[in-house]
């Protein structure tokens, strides 16, 4: 599954990475790097708690990248 992510600097140096469509998953860490495997996992924890209480996925996300001559 693919979830978008935004992930920001904050004013003590930290990277605050957030999934805007499940609300409350946000993590943090000392690196971009850091900052993306923590919300990957926060994701994952996420999602089993949805399943387990029978609440329903928000479904995975498909994009794609285009090119515009100027």
């Amino acid at each position: 599954m693919r979830y978008r992510i935004v992930i920001e600097q904050d004013e003590d140096g930290m990277y605050i990475a957030e999934c805007p469509v499940l609300p409350g998953c946000i993590s943090q860490g000392k690196t971009r790097k850091e900052a993306i495997e923590n919300i990957q996992d926060a994701i994952s924890g996420y999602i089993e708690s949805l399943k387990k209480h029978n609440e329903s996925i928000p479904p995975s996300i498909f994009e794609e990248i285009v090119e515009i001559a100027e």
